[in-house]
């Protein structure tokens, strides 16, 4: 059965948003138990999480990719607006999960 499309698209965004800072938080811990500054990797993985946050919102890239088939060669274009925005909105889960991270530790701002 599948789920309406509004709840899909919050739980995009808030699946991206949790693997940047559940991720990040998680990875930061393990860096600073192994003696490497805290800060640094947080924002270092933030960075380099965010495709695999937005991957994992949109339930891996088979679903994606049938989706974007079914919408070109079956003319079916509501398929492919919803694909889009579901992606969009990962997409903001992982900046906005980031922009946190940024926020937090301080590293965009160069001294």
């Amino acid at each position: 059965m599948a789920e309406a499309f509004f709840p899909e698209l919050f739980k995009s965004f808030f699946i991206a948003f949790g693997v940047i800072l559940g991720g990040s938080l998680m990875g930061g811990l393990a860096s600073f138990a192994m003696g490497q500054p805290l800060f640094i990797e947080m924002f270092r993985l933030s960075n380099f999480l965010r495709i695999w946050a937005i991957i994992a919102a949109i339930g891996g890239t088979f679903d994606t990719v049938y989706s974007f088939e079914k919408g070109f060669l079956n003319g079916e274009t509501k398929e492919l607006f919803k694909q889009f925005l579901l992606i969009l909105s990962a997409l903001g889960g992982a900046n906005t999960g980031a922009m946190i991270i940024s926020w937090l530790t301080q590293e965009h701002i160069s001294s």
